[in-house]
């Protein structure tokens, strides 16, 4: 692996850094609702139509065409220019495109890529069941061949911003006699007759969770993704995006957070109350810790996108990157909350809003598959060890 830049990436740094400068909107993401998605629409087609979105995709779907080293250029910039959340296109962005770009037809993707890119059609995640979470091969959601279609019963939860959303990656059981082979990946359109979301409000008082309802929704058999009853090795693929390549720009997002507190620490007093908190032993080592712990990360996403030039799909190891990941977050965000003490709790006192944050990041280590579930997959196609 080699982690020089050449004098092209180097220049394309500076013409990303020049961009995003100029163009990152000023006024802060909306937390919810219409004016939200507006925001997330609008900010997607500006980098569009400035040749930014899709850095990585092929320039027949959209894309800029460009190398993945330049993906994670534009991931790098992107966090330090602080760039906006990528809300209701994360999945779009994330999941959804790259899994239809690695198992989708030609049709398929020459219809639904460019309505990601151009900031058209925000998707969301149909694989959570009540009874079906971090077990996903247990889903129940039931879809039985009708013809040309697929006519779908059952129940989705925890599908982020479902509410908002155009279309919708969705796992359905094809086959009750098969718990792995009998599952199958469709694109589902959430505006289809039968489709029934009722958002849930999180404890951080955001509805960016919904519960979704399937009464004999026909979706076209032109919508699955792979083939009838392999949705679990095209899920697989997907959830590699996820632990793997997806959360890059999150990752060089936490290094920015972790200076912002090195230089809260100067001017906030420590538990003594007579000196900066950055004096107090306890504060200092773990700042110098987190400090060490995203710079790790940053390695291992780099090894990531060494691996995904050879082979496009990632592969288990991504979980890795995934753990840790998230990990991290929690460790970040507890240190915000003892840094900041009671004022952490006054949502009006600070426009970091620490408080929602903190919360945020207590389901990082079960959204996706749980930190248990992510230690089996290193363990057992990593690592190799028997089976828990």
């Amino acid at each position: 692996m080699n982690l020089d830049f050449t004098p092209d990436e180097t220049l394309f740094r500076a013409q990303v850094r020049d961009w995003l400068q100029t163009n990152v909107p000023k006024q802060r993401r909306p937390a919810e609702g219409p004016e939200m998605l507006a925001f997330d629409k609008e900010w997607q087609r500006k980098q569009y139509d400035a040749g930014w979105a899709g850095i990585s995709w092929a320039k027949e779907y959209g894309g800029a065409g460009l190398s993945l080293i330049q993906q994670l250029i534009w991931f790098e910039e992107y966090a330090l220019a602080d760039g906006p959340y990528l809300g209701s296109f994360f999945i779009a962005l994330s999941h959804a495109g790259p899994t239809i770009i690695a198992r989708g037809t030609e049709e398929q993707k020459r219809f639904y890529l460019p309505r990601i890119l151009n900031g058209d059609t925000p998707w969301c995640q149909g694989f959570s069941e009540p009874g079906a979470g971090s077990d996903l091969a247990s889903l129940r959601c039931k879809a039985v061949v009708d013809g040309d279609h697929l006519v779908v019963n059952g129940q989705k939860i925890w599908t982020s911003l479902a509410h908002h959303c155009k279309y919708q990656e969705l796992l359905v059981r094809t086959d009750a006699d098969s718990r792995y082979g009998g599952i199958t990946w469709v694109i589902g359109d959430m505006e289809l007759p039968g489709v029934t979301i009722r958002p849930i409000v999180g404890m951080h008082g955001v509805a960016d969770f919904c519960e979704v309802f399937y009464d004999d929704v026909r979706i076209p058999m032109k919508n699955v993704v792979g083939e009838v009853n392999d949705g679990w090795a095209v899920a697989m693929a997907t959830l590699g995006f996820e632990r793997g390549t997806a959360a890059l720009g999150e990752q060089i997002e936490m290094s920015r957070v972790v200076e912002h507190l090195v230089e809260v620490a100067k001017v906030r007093p420590g538990t003594d109350g007579r000196r900066p908190a950055i004096h107090d032993g306890e504060f200092s080592a773990r700042l110098a810790m987190l400090r060490a712990e995203v710079a790790a990360l940053k390695a291992m996403s780099y090894a990531a996108i060494s691996r995904a030039q050879r082979d496009f799909t990632p592969g288990a190891e991504g979980s890795i990157i995934a753990l840790y990941n998230t990990e991290t977050i929690q460790k970040i965000y507890r240190l915000a909350f003892d840094l900041m003490g009671p004022s952490a709790l006054d949502l009006d006192s600070s426009d970091d809003d620490w408080t929602s944050r903190y919360l945020l990041s207590i389901m990082q280590t079960i959204a996706g598959g749980t930190a248990e579930i992510r230690r089996n997959i290193i363990g057992e196609r990593v690592l190799g060890l028997p089976r828990n």
